[in-house]
């Protein structure tokens, strides 16, 4: 069996070194994680909507785009991935480039530098929240979406600063 999975990664990663084992691991902690959401809702009793409404998902989707980001590439939050990563520089505004460490934690350093692959933990914890704690979940996820829509703004003001500003010394 251990020759088979031998050559199962050998075959896969073409002479790369890709951590499969620790996508196991992730993949496994994930499957707990949503197990333990599941039983959570599961053991009180919490009523799950026959369908998610438009705007549960429209708000679900904003706050999870922001909270991943935010946990994924955000300077202030640098410490918390920092023993899995090593930075590579700025990366836009508030935000870093960073590289997992190849020291046998490199899947837990693609988790914590990529908002795509966190984003699948985010909703997941947003869904469960919202069935066991919908008021406090929705006002959670309220804030991150005023975030995200602050950013936004925040983002176009400065572009449209900078191209006036640009414009004004040609006349």
């Amino acid at each position: 069996m251990v020759e088979l999975l031998r050559r199962i990664r050998r075959d896969y990663s073409h002479g790369e070194d890709r951590p499969l084992g620790g996508y196991v691991a992730a993949l496994t902690a994930f499957g707990a994680y949503a197990s333990a959401w599941a039983a959570a809702v599961r053991l009180t009793g919490a009523a799950l909507p026959e369908r998610p409404r438009p705007g549960d998902i429209a708000l679900t989707s904003v706050a999870t785009f922001r909270l991943s980001r935010l946990l994924t590439k955000s300077a202030v939050t640098s410490p918390m991935r920092a023993a899995f990563t090593t930075y590579q520089g700025p990366q836009g505004p508030a935000e870093l480039s960073e590289a997992p460490r190849e020291d046998g934690h490199e899947a837990a350093g693609e988790l914590l530098t990529c908002p795509f692959c966190m984003s699948v933990w985010v909703a997941t914890a947003f869904t469960a929240g919202q069935a066991l704690w919908p008021r406090g979940t929705r006002a959670v996820m309220a804030a991150l979406a005023a975030t995200a829509a602050a950013d936004a703004l925040q983002l176009s003001y400065s572009m449209l600063t900078d191209r006036a500003t640009r414009g004004a010394g040609r006349d």
